[in-house]
């Protein structure tokens, strides 16, 4: 003997919300199926195992689910509002906008249900009122559901990918740390190149002066030699440095210089260099916007540091202008006198940080060799203060930043669609329906000789030849009803007539009445 196993709890429960969806939506049917017959009561009792074959599949195939209920729906009525599948409708559209990652079946199958339920309505109903009656039924019944579970999908991907943005966020810290760090030390090589190369620069030039002065005896000169050596050494062991600390993504150093371009080139000409400056007025550090004058004074000092490494004993034009809005500066020096020993080694990063210090400021820089030998350097300013170029301004987001506002953007088109598509949908149901109630009545004129034609025990298929295809939805107000195995048909008399032509048919399918009827006051 078998011996009787307990049912496993756990898939008691993991099956008990599609058994209470089963039973929720058996609901309607139950209460309406013993009060119908025929063909209506048996497409109403299709609905206990139609529905739990809808519920089984609903996580697998959702749209499948959503399909099932609208055949038996149209059994029913062709208006597709039935009391027995309207909640099931509903539900399964709902699901369905949850489920389906795609809006495209979903529409594909609104569009095969409107579409059908024409001719449909048409060739059964033999009036086009019943099709608009299902589509206000699809509209409001399945697809504002179906937006609704659309909505739902949507912000649970939002909130998913939030969560996600922020463990990448997480991950990201050490990396976003490291960054930090090495802007600090790209900030810190500037430094030393603004002032550190253009001072030892400068050392360098007044030992070489002091090194071939004829005044000072052998041991004064060899010591002026060692400095000058030694300030060589300093300027390639600074460069060592700022190798290591600068990166390539760097921006150009902000710190400002405290003195003018007047006193620049006053402690150039200190050190020994011939230096020329043609200043316009108006042109000063103190009297042009920040970013402006901060960058003149950096390719005046930066020009004047080259002169004096790479052509020693040249002379140096510094010219600075005013026009059009703009400040001219140009730093050209003549080809340089050779000197004992080696000179200072170029790091080669000076004049790439000047370019991105003017294009921080707006304007534009050029350096290059003279054809005699020397070598320009010049700048073009803006004086009304440069705003910062458009990728400095605005950068480009971050990939996480780049998902985030696109789930925000598909949360905020399925918002308006939500809203927007079923208003819009009715208006043109609306709008449609006043046209068709504007036309409709002179398609469902019977003539009056056909009408007198017709005889009474006449086939129904030779009665329907002769008449229009379309019949009024509903006859006039106060009309009897027909005994309960007649069939009646209801014609217009004319165009706006308050009469109608009755025709009756038996279960037979014979001409068992006709008559006109007119519109009373109930």
């Amino acid at each position: 003997m078998t011996r009787w196993k307990r049912p496993d709890a756990r898939r008691l429960r993991a099956h008990a919300p599609a058994l209470g969806l089963w039973l929720a939506l058996c609901g309607p049917a139950a209460l309406v199926v013993a009060s119908l017959d025929g063909a209506q009561r048996w497409a109403t009792a299709a609905a206990f195992p139609l529905l739990g074959v809808c519920v089984l599949v609903r996580r697998r195939s959702p749209l499948t689910a959503l399909a099932l209920p609208v055949a038996p729906s149209l059994v029913i009525s062709l208006d597709l509002f039935t009391t027995g599948y309207c909640a099931a409708l509903a539900a399964f559209g709902y699901l369905a906008g949850v489920r389906l990652s795609r809006a495209r079946p979903a529409l594909w199958f609104f569009s095969a249900v409107a579409a059908g339920g024409l001719p449909l309505a048409a060739v059964v109903g033999r009036t086009v009122w019943p099709w608009f009656s299902l589509l206000l039924t699809l509209l409001l019944n399945v697809v504002l559901p179906w937006l609704l579970g659309r909505y739902r999908r949507q912000y649970a991907e939002l909130a998913r990918t939030g969560w996600q943005l922020a463990e990448r966020m997480e991950r990201e810290q050490q990396a976003v740390a490291d960054r930090t760090r090495l802007r600090e030390r790209a900030r810190i090589a500037g430094d030393m190149h603004d002032s550190l190369g253009h001072d030892l620069a400068l050392i360098a030039l007044r030992a070489g002066a002091l090194e071939v002065d004829p005044r000072l005896d052998a041991d004064r000169q060899a010591a002026a030699g060692e400095l000058r050596a030694a300030a060589g050494t300093a300027t390639e062991r600074l460069r060592e440095i700022i190798g290591v600390l600068r990166t390539d993504d760097e921006s150009a150093p902000r710190v400002p210089a405290d003195e003018s371009v007047a006193g620049l080139v006053g402690r150039a000409r200190a050190s020994g260099m011939t230096v020329t400056l043609e200043q316009a007025d108006g042109t000063g550090t103190g009297t042009l916007p920040a970013m402006t004058g901060h960058a003149l004074h950096r390719v005046v000092q930066e020009s004047l540091t080259n002169a004096a490494k790479h052509a020693p004993g040249a002379a140096v034009r510094v010219r600075i202008g005013r026009a059009a809005g703009q400040v001219q500066v140009t730093v050209a020096n003549t080809a340089g006198t050779a000197r004992p020993g080696a000179g200072p080694v170029s790091g080669g990063s000076g004049l790439v940080g000047l370019d991105e210090r003017v294009r921080l400021a707006g304007g534009a820089l050029r350096a290059g060799p003279d054809p005699e030998g020397g070598f320009t350097v010049s700048a073009r300013l803006p004086t009304a203060g440069g705003a910062l170029p458009e990728s400095l301004a605005r950068p480009e987001p971050t990939a996480s930043q780049r998902e985030l506002a696109y789930a925000q953007r598909q949360v905020r088109r399925r918002l308006r669609q939500m809203v927007a598509a079923p208003v819009a949908l009715l208006a043109a149901l609306v709008l449609l329906s006043s046209v068709y109630h504007l036309v409709s009545p002179s398609w469902t004129v019977l003539e009056r000789e056909r009408y007198t034609a017709l005889r009474l025990g006449a086939d129904r298929s030779r009665v329907e030849s002769q008449l229009p295809f379309f019949a009024l939805d509903a006859p006039p107000d106060g009309t009897p009803p027909p005994p309960h195995d007649w069939t009646c048909l209801y014609y217009s008399v004319h165009p706006r007539s308050d009469s109608a032509y009755q025709l009756c048919f038996t279960d037979d399918e014979r001409l068992a009445k006709k008559s006109v009827v007119h519109r009373r006051d109930r």
